[in-house]
């Protein structure tokens, strides 16, 4: 006969046995056999192995209790009794339950995603048995995660289902509520510093204004916990070494609906610094440590100033070798006086060589690309900053949205690291195509494409092609930026265009031209670099009309036998230009300057005699540590006119090489290239007057009748200056991943196009009523200026501009445009 005993009681009540009958009834006995009975997923050698009895043991009580709880430590059954059978020992167990499903109703502040990864850390997952002692204190966990985000009447209900097979689907209901807001922030003890002062440290606020769309009132326990240490840092930083926060407590309204938090705070006394001490092992280098220390004796202690003078040694040691510095500062409190000593230990740790060097994350750019800019070798130690000039050199290529480093320690040694540099490319080119047909331009075909990184080769390339009614254009170019070890570069194109001007609406005159040019670059260091280059260009020009401009030229170079004819010019030209960089990216730098100074001119020999210089110059400013809010300055000089005589002439710029500015590049809310000097015409009776080739006009009998009209479009000018002044300001409702992709600032442009050969006195004997109407284009104070807001998309199709602009200062006769946009510029 079976004597059923439930040995499972004896893990609640344990030695409590001793006391009441079954002590005298239940006898140790020698166990001949064991079976286990219920089992269905476990195999019965596993439940056998978490058995502490084997077969010819002789068990009592003691031992039954541990087997009972081994089995139930084994985590695969959720009810266990334990029998005896004359000498065998019968085991009975209920499976815990597989979980076949788990899903989620009613969650909406946390994500399924976050709901399953903390369910995983938990043990919970399907395919794995389920525990259902656990599940209050899930339940508990997730209504702690709403209290912790002010949602106090939020309820969290787990439902178990039971499926075929001994399986389950658990089901986890949400009943959220609504979120208590903030009705007031107090502190108690500040006596320095304001509650306003205070306030505005904290990232919860008990106020927000109706204009902050963004900001709210809610409570969340992890934002006062770093709002806490906010308040401890900023009186560290401001010398109250003691400060304290004494205690915090949260109240809730009797509706449930509002919190008040008040923040106890000791302030205690501003400090000064006594003393700074190196201690450690200093290198030898003792002297040149306390040289760049910016801590000194005497001044107010500042938190942040400790924590800089730790970073900038520890960044030191690193261009040593010493990969991992230990740098700490131990403070001596002198209460008495109101002072501090700072005694800085300084432990730089062995000496650490690099390995290797790799890459990841360069689907397209070959491995050569990215070596070639590295200035941290293999074989060498590591240097902190050269790593980091390596990094800074990667991010100038424009290759890569993100270019990120880390040093991973190789196994088995202590002075032996790898270098990994992680990137993400992005578009490293532009593409524009398209077909149309309208009444002004006719059927039109575009297509062009410029690869700054070609086939990953880290050539660029480029191809452009452009028909309609007015223009056609081919021009193809290549670049090796390391045509050889050293860093020399080799590029060049050719070209060929015809452009009609009158079927464009402009002033009328026909360009045809082609050339071909060639340049080298070389590297002078880091920062600086040299091109050079030379040219052939051929242009010949016909049909233009009789502007004044135009004239001016035309008086110097046309065929006074035929005056009809066309005029062609074979200029062979050379460049020189110098750039310095040290932006921190290629592509929307958030740090540093770059400057470019070029010139063109023709050489003697050729037809036309010219130059043309121009520099550019651009700015950063940070002005957080996460780059995030960045000012930036830039300007734009440029000047070019003719040199030398022809036929006893002052030989001037071709008015086709003049420049330009308005537009999505410079003077954003002007129309583009519609800024500076616009075309004029002059009638007058006697058909053999006209300006001669200096500019000074001709002289007007008082009974001539001459007449001036003046056009719409501008003519461009032989000098340019322009300016801007922009902040940076991360882009609102776009995630921080795509703040390397898209850039949004607001901007001021200023700036001019004019004309230094312009002889505005020249017309002064035109008939008042006319001259009042002519502007003096050689005036260089006639600046315009615009403010707005601009929007730049590294799209996949290439660069993306996107412009509001409003004009602060402008002229009668400009053209002005307050939404521009643009596609395929390179910033």
């Amino acid at each position: 006969m079976r004597i059923n005993k439930l040995f499972a009681s004896m893990l609640l009540v344990g030695a409590a046995f001793s006391g009441n009958g079954w002590a005298e009834t239940f006898k140790p006995f020698k166990v001949t056999d064991i079976q286990v009975e219920g089992l269905q997923r476990v195999a019965l050698g596993a439940a056998l192995l978490n058995l502490p009895v084997k077969v010819g043991d002789t068990v009592d009580e003691l031992k039954l209790q541990q087997a009972i709880k081994s089995l139930y430590a084994s985590g695969n059954f959720e009810n266990i009794q334990v029998s005896r059978d004359g000498d065998v020992l019968v085991v009975q167990v209920r499976e815990r339950p597989t979980i076949s499903a788990i899903t989620f109703d009613g969650n909406k502040d946390i994500k399924e995603e976050q709901l399953k990864q903390s369910l995983d850390d938990s043990g919970v997952k399907v395919g794995e048995s389920l525990d259902r002692t656990m599940l209050s204190d899930i339940e508990k966990a997730l209504q702690d995660f709403y209290y912790g985000v002010g949602k106090y009447g939020a309820k969290v209900h787990a439902q178990v289902i039971n499926l075929p097979r001994n399986r389950v689907e658990l089901k986890f209901k949400f009943t959220e509520g609504m979120a208590a807001e903030i009705r007031q922030i107090n502190f108690v003890g500040n006596k320095h510093f304001s509650d306003e002062e205070l306030a505005n440290l904290l990232e919860l606020k008990d106020f927000v204004a109706w204009w902050n769309l963004f900001g709210e009132r809610r409570y969340q326990k992890q934002k006062l916990q770093a709002d806490l240490e906010t308040l401890k840092t900023f009186y560290h930083n401001h010398g109250y070494i003691r400060f304290d926060v004494t205690s915090t407590q949260v109240s809730m309204t009797p509706d449930r609906k509002g919190l008040y938090i008040t923040i106890n705070v000791n302030e205690g006394e501003q400090y000064k610094v006594k003393a700074v001490n190196l201690t450690g092992d200093l290198m030898g280098r003792e002297d040149v440590l306390k040289t760049i220390l910016p801590l000194k004796a005497g001044e107010q202690y500042n938190g942040a100033d400790v924590t800089f003078t730790e970073e900038m040694y520890s960044k030191f040691l690193g261009r040593f070798g010493y990969a991992y510095p230990e740098v700490k500062t131990m403070p001596e409190i002198d209460d008495a006086n109101k002072e501090v000593t700072l005694n800085i230990n300084i432990n730089p740790g062995k000496r650490v060589y690099v390995r290797s060097i790799n890459f990841t994350g360069n689907n397209v750019t070959a491995d050569e690309v990215m070596r070639r800019e590295l200035r941290q070798m293999e074989g060498a130690w590591l240097n902190s900053a050269l790593v980091e000039q390596s990094k800074t050199r990667l991010n100038r290529l424009g290759y890569f949205e993100t270019v990120d480093t880390e040093t991973e320690k190789v196994a088995g040694t202590d002075d032996l690291v790898d270098v990994l540099f992680k990137v993400k490319e992005q578009p490293s080119g532009s593409f524009n195509a398209g077909i149309g047909y309208g009444t002004a331009s006719g059927l039109s075909l575009q297509f062009g494409i410029s690869q700054s990184n070609f086939l990953g080769t880290g050539n660029q390339a480029g191809i452009t092609l452009n028909t309609n009614k007015y223009s056609k254009s081919i021009n193809l170019s290549y670049t090796d930026p390391y045509f050889t070890k050293d860093g020399i570069s080799l590029g060049g194109s050719v070209f060929w265009s015809a452009f009609d001007a009158n079927s464009a609406y402009l002033e009328r005159y026909k360009n045809d031209s082609y050339g071909v040019m060639t340049s080298l670059g070389f590297p002078i260091n880091e920062t600086n670099r040299i091109n050079a280059g030379v040219g052939y260009r051929h242009n010949t020009i016909s049909d233009a009309s009789d502007y004044e401009q135009a004239v001016r030229f035309y008086n110097i170079y046309r065929n006074t036998d035929a005056v009809n004819s066309d005029l062609s010019f074979d200029n062979f030209e050379i460049s020189l230009g110098w750039s310095r960089s040290t932006l921190d990216r290629g592509t929307f730098p958030t740090d540093g300057s770059s400057q470019r100074l070029s010139g063109r001119m023709t050489v003697p020999g050729s037809d036309l005699k010219f130059f043309k210089t121009d520099f550019e110059t651009n700015f950063y400013f940070p002005l957080n540590r996460s780059h995030s809010f960045v000012f930036l300055t830039r300007a734009r000089l440029a000047y070019g006119n003719g040199y030398g005589k022809y036929n006893d002439n002052d030989q001037i710029l071709p008015f086709w090489e003049n420049y330009y500015t308005g537009g999505s590049s410079y003077l954003r809310g002007f129309k583009s290239n519609s800024v500076g000097p616009r075309a004029f015409y002059m009638y007058r009776d006697s058909a053999n007057c006209s300006p001669d080739p200096s500019g000074d006009g001709c002289s007007l009998p008082g009974d001539v009748n001459s007449i001036y009209v003046r056009s719409s479009r501008s003519i461009g000018g032989n000098a340019l200056a322009t300016a801007s002044m922009e902040l940076i300001v991360p882009t609102p409702f776009l995630d921080e991943a795509y703040s390397n992709s898209v850039r949004t600032s607001f901007f001021v442009d200023a700036g001019n196009v004019w004309d230094t050969e312009f002889n505005y006195d020249a017309y002064r004997t035109l008939p008042a009523e006319e001259f009042a109407k002519l502007a003096d284009y050689s005036d260089p104070g006639r600046i315009r200026s615009s403010w707005g807001l601009n929007l730049q998309w590294l799209s996949p199709m290439g660069p993306m501009v996107f412009s509001l602009a409003w004009p602060i200062k402008k002229f009668d006769d400009d053209d002005t445009e307050i939404f521009s946009f643009n596609i395929g510029k390179t910033f």
